[in-house]
Order: structure tokens, then C-alpha cells, then sequence
């Protein structure tokens, strides 16, 4: 997915959840987003990324908003 034009801005509760805990910043989360293995729409707006990393899978969700151009990142889950 091409999110090249859309500003990515990650909630507090991801921030401090699971940004910190995979140890990404803004940067990693947008290439995170864009190189995800799958992407399914689930809601009007809302969808969930899943991304590989060493160990396991992560599922990243978020909601694109057109008219502002920008991807909220609510939550995230990690898998085995």
C-alpha cells in the first residue's frame, strides 16, 4: 500500500504500548506499513497490516482518513 502522501501519527496507547516495547519510531512504523505481507480492510476506514519480524508476526491497526491525508495507528498485537 502507498502511504507515501499520508502522515502517519501513532495514538498515545500505541506509543507507549507498542512502540516502545518493538522499539520503532515514525519511520519504521510507515515502512512497516507499506511492506506488510497482508492488509485487510475491516471497518469503513479501518484497516490491519500484518508485518514479519524475527520474532513472529506483528498486526498493526489503523484508519486512513482521505480527507486529511493521515493514517492513525490505534493499536497493535504481536503473534508466534
Amino acid at each position: 500500500m502507498d502511504i507515501s502522501d499520508y502522515r502517519v501519527r501513532p495514538t498515545k496507547h500505541f506509543t507507549l504500548d507498542y512502540m516502545r516495547k518493538w522499539d520503532y519510531d515514525i519511520e519504521q512504523l510507515r515502512k512497516a506499513i507499506e511492506t506488510a505481507y497482508r492488509t485487510e480492510k475491516t471497518g469503513k476506514n479501518e484497516y490491519e497490516a500484518y508485518v514479519r519480524a524475527k520474532t513472529g508476526s506483528r498486526k498493526i491497526i489503523y484508519a486512513k482518513d482521505e480527507e486529511y491525508k493521515e493514517i492513525i495507528v490505534i493499536s497493535g498485537a504481536e503473534g508466534k
